[in-house]
């Protein structure tokens, strides 16, 4: 029976927060661009340009349990301002990066911006996920999520088509805009009444609800922490794919470096859409039984795309098919494994969702990927590593599919 996706008094608040994942999703998506960017500019490598990533999902990792600390004090709203503020300060920071013309100018501001992004997150996901009944909680996260495939299809397409269009255009340029554009938001935000929502197991508790004593209370929790590892491998493999697309496809010789960015943009319009459809399949099957679904896909194209480069089975549009079909399958793993991992928390839910938003340090496996790429001289074998991604991804989906039927 189909369950009601949120409810009237939470509308306003759920169309608030659904616009923080356009945001971010923008942010992380020019990544990729400037990845490519950077070494033509720069004239550096392709390891040594994965400091972008590198430095920015270190930012996650290191400003996670912070920021969850914060939110679990001041709540759901003042971490958000916070997020966006450090957001701001760091798109503006890329001006004097840019006078400077100096790589590491501009990784302390993706730094500064990243520490941003993960308020944001940590404040926003799990927020989604408590605006209307829990049975709808991944398929409303899920449509949250959409807008993030939003603005992470847009920002190679426009950012990309601006940097690589040969007109010499400012780094600082979309930076700029977003400054401004994020400092609106957070007006709008500190303007706005956002309830802090409380569940009947945190109101009716009264055992130490302390961030730090909720933190070591769940490292005992194996479910959680099986979500907490399948949700690190998915990032892994998520960020690596993107961060090392534009590489492959020129390296391989099949697409020049703005076609790619274009390519790039239109596989996450697919991600995004994706994510759409996965939103309207959870309000009518369970979520954890659509996750092992796409889990088998993404297994599956990645397999194809690593047999078909290795082997020369077919030629390269195919695994540019391939590549683009795994953006499809992967859309709805982060909102989906996100949710499941919160289930029954209760008091613990801002806790859980700052350890989970560690997760996007993952995006350093594209070192690994660089790495691979540049010390064996093959651009096919690196897919090795998102693959393991998948495979984790698919093991932790099988696991919640049984406890779902021995549940019933």
């Amino acid at each position: 029976m189909k369950s009601s996706l949120t409810e009237r008094r939470y509308v306003v608040p759920f169309v608030l927060i659904t616009s923080l994942f356009f945001l971010w999703g923008f942010a992380r998506a020019i990544l990729d661009v400037l990845n490519k960017h950077f070494q033509t500019e720069l004239n550096i490598s392709i390891t040594q340009s994965s400091l972008v990533q590198v430095t920015t999902y270190l930012g996650y990792f290191l400003m996670a349990i912070p920021a969850g600390l914060l939110i679990n004090k001041v709540g759901y709203k003042r971490g958000v301002v916070t997020g966006l503020l450090l957001y701001a300060i760091g798109a503006f920071l890329f001006v004097p990066g840019t006078w400077a013309n100096s790589f590491s100018g501009y990784l302390v501001a993706l730094f500064v911006i990243a520490c941003g992004l993960v308020f944001l997150e940590t404040a926003a996901n799990p927020y989604a996920t408590e605006l209307g009944p829990k049975e709808t909680a991944s398929s409303r996260l899920n449509l949250s999520q959409s807008f993030n495939g939003m603005g992470s299809a847009l920002a190679p397409i426009v950012v990309g088509g601006l940097l690589f269009s040969g007109s010499g255009a400012d780094v600082s340029l979309p930076y700029v805009v977003m400054g401004v554009i994020v400092l609106l938001v957070a007006l709008v935000f500190s303007r706005s009444q956002l309830p802090e929502i409380q569940r009947e197991e945190e109101q009716s508790s009264n055992e130490e609800v302390s961030g730090l004593a909720n933190l070591r209370r769940l490292f005992h929790n194996r479910t959680f922490l099986f979500g907490l590892g399948a949700l690190l491998a998915y990032e892994v493999s998520e960020i690596s794919i993107n961060s090392y697309f534009i590489n492959f496809t020129t390296g391989m010789g099949w697409l020049t470096a703005a076609n790619a960015s274009y390519i790039l943009g239109l596989s996450l319009f697919i991600f995004m859409g994706g994510r759409f459809v996965g939103s309207w399949i959870m309000r009518r099957i369970p979520a954890q039984r659509v996750l092992l679904w796409c889990a088998c896909g993404s297994v599956l194209s990645i397999a194809l795309l690593i047999l078909n480069g290795h082997f020369s089975m077919v030629n390269g549009q195919w695994s540019i098919v391939l590549l683009v079909a795994n953006y499809f399958f992967e859309a709805i793993m982060f909102p989906t494994i996100f949710s499941l991992s919160l289930r029954g928390l209760g008091s613990l839910t801002k806790s859980a969702s700052s350890l989970l938003m560690m997760t996007p340090v993952g995006g350093c496996g594209f070192l690994l990927m660089a790495l691979f790429a540049d010390y064996s001289g093959s651009l096919i074998l690196p897919f090795l590593i998102p693959l393991l991604g998948y495979v984790v991804v698919l093991l932790y989906a099988q696991r919640q599919v049984r406890a779902e039927v021995i549940s019933e």
